[in-house]
């Protein structure tokens, strides 16, 4: 892949209900923030851009050199704020609509550059207009956990649902064991035509109902190719996720 045809975009907002402020929250001697940009900034992206609402992150993501831009307050989710970031980089010349963004989301500090390379490697594979992540789940905790959103796909590995209830059912428990199920790691790459289309889309009842955004994209048939990742991420979505980080993830520092 050439790097100048890869584009990773972070979208960060200050307003969180359960952690406002999270982007700026101290891990270890380090913003998240800054975290999730300096783990990015490791991979093939050839642009590592911020794209916050809050002037504060803006400041802090300058303050440590890092690239920010300051997107509107009234973005439902991280797919607008990151098409109005390729909107600005197609009209200044950056990027064309051919080429690939990666929505990386703020969250995860221990992004592993790896996961980018393969999804940024995996547009060279195939024709495919977005790509998304899977884990296979090791613990049976893990798949009636709500929190964990399990997907499932056809023999293309196009995804044909996810959802937060433990999918697929399991009537016959005896046949369980012959089938592998699988956790969405939630990172996108996207051509830019497309990610342009999915930011006009209305909110779908799919999507109101798990609360998961990829659900309106397959409301609308939109196809979302699933690639496997070894890699477990760490999201921060409380304050008490940080007291819980694993120690073995700062063994590099």
């Amino acid at each position: 892949m050439n790097k100048k045809n890869v584009i990773a975009i972070i979208p960060a907002r200050y307003a969180s209900t359960r952690f406002p402020g999270k982007p700026l929250a101290d891990i270890n001697g380090k913003s998240m923030i800054r975290r999730v940009y300096e783990q990015v900034s490791k991979s093939v992206a050839d642009k590592v851009i911020v794209a916050t609402d809050s002037k504060e992150i803006f400041d802090h993501v300058k303050y440590f050199g890092g690239e920010a831009m300051m997107t509107s307050k009234t973005h439902n989710n991280g797919t607008e704020r990151c098409a109005e970031v390729v909107k600005t980089l197609m009209n200044e010349m950056i990027i064309g609509r051919r080429d690939i963004v990666i929505n990386v989301q703020g969250d995860e500090p221990f992004i592993r550059p790896e996961q980018i390379n393969y999804i940024a490697n995996t547009f060279l594979l195939r024709k495919i207009k977005i790509v998304t992540l899977a884990k296979l789940i090791e613990r049976e905790e893990e798949f009636n956990d709500p929190n964990v959103v399990k997907v499932i796909f056809d023999k293309k590995r196009c995804a044909l649902y996810f959802s937060r209830a433990s999918i697929p059912y399991m009537r016959n428990e005896n046949v369980a064991e012959k089938f592998s199920l699988w956790k969405h790691i939630g990172i996108y790459g996207y051509r830019v035509k497309t990610l342009l289309k999915l930011a006009k889309m209305a909110s779908s009842p799919l999507e109101q109902m798990e609360m998961l955004e990829q659900l309106r994209w397959l409301e609308n048939g939109q196809k979302i190719y699933v690639t496997p990742t070894n890699f477990n991420n760490f999201a921060i979505d409380t304050p008490e996720d940080i007291k819980n980080i694993p120690f073995e993830l700062f063994e590099n520092e």
